[in-house]
């Protein structure tokens, strides 16, 4: 599948910003399964300073700084990119899940580097309720692919979607006690269950490519960022879950970053100097498939 996906940020505050400075993802990330075929990414006010780099996970970052006196700050992103269906090896795949900790596998080689995402993170914590509900999925000797998709479906029967049930700061905890949440505390908790048990999982943000109901048109702009997480294989590759949409990630699915947890790869963060007092946050997407 070829996509062609726009994202616009809009900042608007009630008194001028001084200076602006940003960090923004918005770049889709190149991989084996996704080819990123063009790339344009707009700041309004034009930045005194602009760049883009590759961290140390291997997102593309956007750094700009808007020293023009602003009320209004716009982050537009347009890119095409080539998506197909991740294939897993079947071996890796059925590998028993307690050999899929990669502190314990030095001998495969890169191993060390997915050590980080089996760690408890700033949004992430690995308690023991989260253990608890992960151990009837990770039982012994199974094997990997198996029971992180079972630990996929239970959290997709067992927590519903709910947009007012949690924020962007709440906890794990916070999402077991309302039982509800949202794809960033699906994915969330997600990394807490298998972290707990030395699992190596990563947050994943990007889009999902949604179709419109039978006999009804796109509606451009009205879809949204999304988040998965993604289990890191003993082959050294990654199987991408969305427990929010209880499957596999596929050849719908755009991905744009990935890190620890939704504190790494935010489509836009930053500091500005400014006396206004509030502000507004307008948010744009829209992902449409070419021909």
């Amino acid at each position: 599948m070829r996509y062609r996906v726009w994202h616009r940020t809009t900042y608007t505050y009630d008194d001028d910003v001084s200076n602006s400075y940003g960090l923004a993802h918005v770049v889709p990330r190149p991989s084996s399964w996704q080819q990123v075929e063009s790339v344009d990414v707009r700041i309004e006010p034009t930045p005194g300073d602009t760049s883009r780099d590759t961290d140390y996970y291997g997102n593309t970052v956007t750094y700009f700084q808007v020293t023009d006196p602003h009320r209004t700050l716009v982050v537009d992103a347009t890119s095409e990119v080539e998506v197909q269906v991740p294939v897993h090896d079947a071996e890796a795949l059925a590998t028993p899940w307690e050999l899929a900790r990669p502190a314990e596998r030095s001998d495969v080689e890169g191993a060390w580097r997915a050590v980080d995402l089996a760690l408890p993170s700033a949004l992430v914590d690995q308690t023991e309720q989260a253990r608890a509900y992960a151990a009837v999925s990770l039982t012994p000797g199974r094997p990997v692919g198996e029971a992180v998709t079972d630990l996929m479906h239970r959290i997709h029967a067992d927590f519903r979607y709910d947009k007012t049930a949690t924020t962007v700061t709440s906890r794990i905890d916070d999402v077991f006690e309302q039982r509800a949440g949202v794809c960033q505390d699906f994915a969330h908790l997600t990394l807490s269950c298998l972290r707990s048990h030395g699992l190596a999982v990563a947050y994943v943000s990007g889009y999902l490519a949604t179709t419109p109901p039978p006999g009804k048109e796109r509606v451009v702009g009205a879809d949204a960022s999304h988040a998965w997480a993604a289990v890191w294989l003993p082959d050294g590759s990654w199987l991408a879950l969305d427990p929010t949409n209880d499957h596999w990630a596929d050849d719908r699915y755009v991905t744009v970053a990935w890190g620890r947890d939704y504190k790494d790869v935010p489509p836009v963060k930053g500091i500005i100097y400014t006396d206004a007092r509030s502000s507004t946050l307008d948010v744009q997407v829209d992902v449409a498939p070419l021909a």
